[in-house]
């Protein structure tokens, strides 16, 4: 048995002056300020692709601080996306890529409007793989009525590396250069978004995954205050502790050892070729570092659970199988049990007396439906952890879970039932990401989630048409919207229920 990695795992925007409309002659171009783009004015929305919102990170800019972007003389083509940032290849198919100059965003907007609301994409990949250019915005622009925009950020070891000798003469604790990546992206968005219709003071930052890990990041990070106004966190819950830096640093330098930089590492690993270190990168744990200086001083939880966050509007949720996407290799009923003894301990002999494999029709959905359930940042449990601390910090709050168990899957595993696995949702929201087309019901499922995610943008409170049900705020563990297509598919429900968390809280094991 062998499980496979996780992939996809304030105002003062009011006193600056956000560049105009390059040309009222075109609607494809743009001036921003650093120049004119040109993007491609389609039947329905705009698209912009390729904008440089930070200086290349190559050479000596490598593990640093991304700096604002060079001015260009002239019109800059902006109707194809930038190359993906450096990465390994991955299970699914993704290719791998060795280019360090990746720092770009695409905006994609309605072809008329002013002070729309703006969402900021930042996608999943487990902080190591994914690109901005997978994820076709369109449906969200033009159903929505809102400005999309979709980031590039450095992945892998070139983003999330931690070694301590990096800091000297820095600003920032080491490791968290993809985060402050999406914080410049937010502060070229605050600059610039006014110029293709977007609102600089309503702004919601959204990702999946590691993505949705960065979110629950920049919601405790005092660099980022006043970048975004509302939040939305897909899959991966704000509960859950992120790295710490001796773990971070320790990890780090154990890496320069193996890649022959055990001493002057600087200047060894900023010699290195890019593939040498990507593929050398094996951290399972690429995600931001907690302590060391302002950019994340707290773990997630223990600053919302203090009050010093970045108190926003809050949308928090997970999907219904979540770990059926990782548990895909065949086993037995005995490699389920030897894998719950060894995972769980003494509290082994209740958990199979609760989860049964003969109860599942197969002992990966029931080892899944364990994983799923309790521990690990993906866990159902842990996302109602996530949305007691925002409800009782007393920001507006609302957490879902993704239903579909016909959804198209990431992986399609021959005889297996993937269900609502780890990604399933997001098909609904970016069209076509998986290939697979929605039926017709899942069709009206999908409209409706679009008009939940940008309502939530445009005024803090996720509401559809009329015909679909209301979406309560959280207060109790019944306040969580289930998304599911068909009569009654959308329903407020109890997650905690079925998930057991009476049950995993009652046992003498930690949920980190």
């Amino acid at each position: 048995m062998r499980l496979i990695p996780a992939v996809t795992i304030l105002l003062l925007t009011t006193a600056l002056a956000a560049p105009a409309a390059a040309d009222a002659r075109s609607p494809a171009l743009v001036r921003t300020d650093k120049g004119v783009v040109k993007g491609e004015v389609l039947q329905d929305h705009r698209a912009f692709r390729g904008i440089p919102y930070a200086e290349p990170p190559v050479g000596e800019l490598r593990w640093k601080a991304p700096r604002p972007a060079r001015s260009w003389a002239g019109v800059r083509d902006a109707t194809a996306p930038a190359a993906q940032c450096a990465q390994p290849a991955t299970p699914y198919g993704g290719q791998a890529s060795y280019g360090e100059d990746c720092l770009y965003l695409n905006v994609s907007a309605p072809r008329h409007g002013t002070r729309l609301p703006v969402m900021v994409w930042v996608h999943g990949g487990g902080n190591t793989t994914g690109s901005s250019a997978l994820y076709d915005l369109s449906k969200l622009v033009v159903e929505g009525d809102v400005v999309v925009v979709s980031v590039n950020y450095r992945l892998g070891v070139l983003g999330w590396l931690a070694h301590p000798a990096l800091e000297a003469g820095e600003r920032y604790q080491a490791g968290n250069y993809g985060l402050l990546d999406q914080q410049a992206a937010l502060r070229w968005v605050r600059r610039n978004i006014a110029g293709f219709g977007g609102d600089p003071g309503n702004v919601t930052v959204f990702g999946e995954s590691a993505g949705s890990a960065d979110i629950c990041a920049l919601l405790a990070s005092p660099t980022a205050a006043g970048l975004f106004h509302k939040a939305i966190g897909q899959s991966y819950s704000c509960a859950y502790p992120t790295r710490t830096e001796a773990g971070a640093e320790a990890s780090a330098v154990t890496f320069a050892q193996q890649v022959g930089c055990a001493a002057d590492a600087v200047a060894c690993l900023r010699a290195l070729p890019v593939k040498t270190l990507v593929d050398a990168f094996q951290d399972p744990n690429p995600y931001a570092v907690a302590g060391g200086d302002q950019v994340l001083p707290a773990q997630p939880h223990e600053a919302i659970a203090s009050g010093r966050f970045n108190r926003v509007p809050v949308m928090h949720g997970n999907n219904l199988d979540e770990m059926r996407l990782f548990v895909t290799d065949p086993i037995s009923e005995a490699e389920y049990a030897a894998y719950v003894r060894q995972t769980f301990g003494a509290a082994a002999d209740a958990i199979l007396a609760r989860y049964p494999a003969a109860s599942y029709p197969d002992p990966r959905t029931a080892l899944a439906t364990v994983l799923t359930d309790f521990g690990g940042p993906l866990a159902t449990c842990g996302h109602q952890d996530a949305l007691r601390l925002f409800a009782r910090a007393g920001v507006p709050t609302y957490g879902y879970q993704f239903a579909d168990r016909t959804a198209p899957p990431l992986i399609d595993v021959p005889g297996f039932e993937e269900g609502a696995a780890h990604a399933a949702e997001l098909p609904y929201l970016f069209p076509g990401l998986f290939g697979g087309p929605l039926n017709a019901e899942q069709e009206r499922l999908s409209d409706a989630m679009v008009a939940y995610w940008t309502s939530f943008a445009r005024d803090g409170r996720p509401h559809a048409a009329t015909r679909a049900p209301r979406w309560p705020r959280f207060r109790t563990s019944g306040d969580v919207l289930s998304l599911a297509p068909g009569a009654g598919g959308i329903r407020p429900v109890d997650t905690a229920v079925p998930s057991n968390c009476a049950f995993w809280a009652s046992l003498p094991i930690s949920r980190r």
